[in-house]
């Protein structure tokens, strides 16, 4: 990941969360989101829309300059962030309240309290420290499954509604494993498996549908199970072939790659 060396300022958001389009308009494919409490450095201004690179994973795109707020100073993420556990949470600071969601970046938190451009929170929800966790298969199931029965949404991460490569990025995130935000870009970080039995919880498997590039990922899971989003975030079976829905009675993905980045 390489952030673009000059940038005009740094900005926040401070909503559940912004929109990340394609082209500086409202109509605009949505092409990723910024969640509460994620930093991005404005690269270009157009009237009232941003051309910004997200600080965490380098994804550009535009957004609407309303939804986010400038930052003096910059909080270091790898260092001084935790990251709410909560599928659904509503945080109370001042006299204003908001729900913030799985994922939501709370800046030095403290365990009670966390602190959004000189603002305080309360949140008493489960949070974590990826530098802190216990990093067993147990738990990469415990947080991939947080996410089961979220709708299918192009571009979203949330659990209100999440794409397979969003999906994989947001629970690597919280492991300490910064993934690209696609997943053909996802497929290039860790090791090649040769063989879905070497395979083992948190392990990726990397799929193509009409073409042979990479167009689908999801999480294996113990016992030749994977958690995928597709349609909505649901548990599947994999094998050599690849992806396999029960409910069509039918391979719905081939397979591509297995990497292992854990």
């Amino acid at each position: 990941m390489v952030l673009e060396s000059t940038h005009l300022y740094t900005c926040i958001c401070e909503l559940s969360i912004c929109p990340m389009r394609k082209k500086a308009e409202e109509s605009s494919e949505m092409i990723s989101q910024i969640v509460f409490g994620e930093q991005v450095n404005v690269l270009q201004e157009q009237e009232s829309w941003l051309f910004v690179q997200s600080r965490k994973d380098g994804y550009k795109g535009w957004i609407d300059k309303k939804q986010v707020t400038q930052t003096l100073h910059p909080y270091n993420e790898n260092s001084d962030i935790h990251y709410s556990l909560e599928p659904s949470y509503t945080i109370i600071g001042g006299n204003e309240s908001r729900i913030i969601t799985f994922g939501a970046i709370l800046p030095y938190y403290d365990g009670m309290t966390f602190k959004l451009n000189d603002q305080k929170f309360s949140f008493s929800g489960t949070a974590a420290k990826p530098n802190d966790l216990n990093l067993t298969e147990v738990l990469v199931e415990k947080l991939s499954r947080k996410y089961l029965s979220a709708p299918y949404l192009w571009g979203g991460k949330t659990p209100f509604g999440v794409d397979c490569s969003g999906f994989v990025q947001s629970i690597y995130r919280i492991l300490g494993v910064d993934l690209p935000r696609d997943a053909k870009d996802q497929a290039n970080a860790g090791m090649t498996l040769d063989f879905v039995s070497e395979s083992m919880t948190g392990d990726l498997a990397f799929f193509t549908k009409a073409t042979n590039r990479v167009s689908h990922v999801g999480i294996i899971l113990e016992g030749n199970r994977i958690i995928h989003a597709s349609g909505k975030v649901r548990i599947d079976s994999l094998d050599h072939q690849g992806l396999y829905n029960e409910e069509v009675n039918k391979y719905t993905h081939k397979l591509k790659i297995i990497k292992r980045v854990l």
